[in-house]
């Protein structure tokens, strides 16, 4: 899986030109994983002012508003990918426009089969 880690806010700082060339590397990348068979799937995530947090607490479970992480990147959206390698995952992580432009991260990660041996 390639979690998609990005700073909030961060393309309508874009120009449209700007947001077109990244949405349109997007589209270019999606197409050729759906061709190679290698895209299982993958959804953006709503902007982390919706997002609720559930902890722990003495009195059972706490719900907050947001995700209020101390990090300049939000959790925004993921790819499921079916590689031969961690490094072609990680091959494909390299080349997602928000990691090429410096203005977030991909994280790789394998998706545990059911027995969760993997772990």
């Amino acid at each position: 899986m390639l979690l998609i880690w990005n700073r909030p806010g961060f393309v309508e700082e874009l120009t449209e030109a700007e947001r077109n060339a990244i949405f349109g590397e997007v589209d270019v990348i999606m197409k050729e994983l759906t061709e190679s068979g290698e895209l299982v799937g993958g959804e953006a995530l709503a902007h982390p002012s919706q997002t609720r947090t559930v902890r722990h607490s003495a009195g059972g479970a706490e719900i907050t508003d947001g995700p209020f992480v101390e990090s300049k990147e939000q959790f925004a959206g993921y790819l499921t990918v079916d590689c031969d390698t961690p490094e072609r995952a990680a091959e494909i992580a390299a080349s997602w426009p928000d990691v090429r432009r410096g203005c977030g991260v991909l994280e790789v990660r394998a998706v545990m089969e059911q027995a969760g041996t993997e772990m």
